[in-house]
């Protein structure tokens, strides 16, 4: 795993709860922040209300991606939950991935290690992304810092 997404850890949080509180349904939403660094959610709503796919309507994707940009933010990602499954882009994951700057998170609910897992998914090929949790003082800050 060469890349990392840098993810504020309330949004790590955020969205496993979520995840959770939808269980046995796949949850769903959009993630965006400034400069690389993930540092809002935007949940949505599964129209599928399904244990095995998820589907956001057009219209709260374009509210929630008007939303990001009136913020001044950036879309960065994009999670859902595989309630009963492992968390690694299944092959539908794959073929309706249609963010390619975005990362995707898929999460476990239940699991009780790697419960969230993000992969940058391009040309029909899923690679796994290292997920690098930061507190809120940690975002601007440079690495050698």
């Amino acid at each position: 795993m060469a890349r990392r997404v840098r993810v504020h850890t309330g949004i790590l949080d955020a969205m496993l709860a979520q995840a959770r509180a939808e269980w046995p349904r796949e949850c769903c939403g959009l993630l965006a922040g400034v400069e690389g660094v993930i540092s809002e959610i935007f949940p949505t709503s599964n129209q599928l209300q399904s244990e095995t796919e998820y589907f956001i309507s057009p219209q709260e994707l374009i509210a929630a991606l008007r939303s990001i940009r009136e913020r001044g933010l950036a879309h960065l990602g994009i999670y859902h939950s595989h309630p009963h499954g492992k968390n690694i882009p299944s092959r539908r994951d794959i073929q309706e991935s249609n963010y390619p700057s975005c990362v995707y998170f898929i999460l476990a609910p239940h699991a009780e290690t790697r419960a969230i897992r993000a992969f940058e998914i391009r040309n029909g090929r899923a690679t796994e992304v290292e997920i690098e949790a930061v507190e809120h003082a940690d975002v601007f800050s440079s690495p050698s810092e």
